[in-house]
């Protein structure tokens, strides 16, 4: 079956495939605080809540890059560590961290992390699933049940840095 690109999450159940990246699913949550129960892998690793961002990221970078970060619980927003000057190893991630903007350009599967709204208290993390010199493609799970799987940013060079134009994008976490 194919998955169909850009999906508009209006008519999937829970726990529906929606997209993938690399062969990793994207699945339907429904409403964004919708929980399924955790999701663990067979080395008892834990992913996350079902369908929502932090698990598809986390099962992304664990299936696909083969890779565990030493912190496995917190929400979306604690990825990113505000205290870290860009271009710094998060350690709880295990993870070089970027920032927005930066001196490094994103890359095909950096991780990418938003802040937290007044309609979102946990902020939000994608994986970037395509990049030129002026757009950045995101790859996201749980955008909320009119939200799309896929989104595109502009990307702009200014001086030294990389900037993604959306002021909630905090930086990028990057596995080296």
């Amino acid at each position: 079956m194919a998955l169909p690109r850009f999906s508009l999450n209006l008519y999937y159940s829970v726990g529906q495939p929606i997209d993938s990246l690399n062969s990793v699913k994207v699945y339907y949550n429904g409403a964004i605080g919708h929980v399924s129960g955790r999701n663990m892998s067979n080395d008892s690793y834990n992913l996350g809540l079902k369908y929502q961002c932090v698990e598809f990221v986390k099962r992304y970078y664990y299936e696909h890059l083969n890779h565990k970060m030493p912190d496995t619980y917190g929400h979306a927003k604690d990825f990113f560590d505000r205290n870290l000057k860009d271009g710094q190893k998060n350690t709880k991630r295990d993870l070089m961290q970027y920032r927005n903007p930066g001196r490094s350009k994103p890359q095909i599967g950096d991780l990418i992390v938003l802040s937290e709204t007044v309609f979102n208290k946990y902020g939000h993390v994608a994986i970037v699933s395509a990049v030129s010199d002026k757009e950045v493609e995101i790859i996201q799970q749980n955008p909320g049940r009119f939200g799309k799987s896929r989104i595109t940013y502009s990307l702009q060079k200014r001086g030294n840095n990389w900037q993604i134009d959306n002021h909630r994008i905090l930086g990028w976490l990057r596995k080296e």
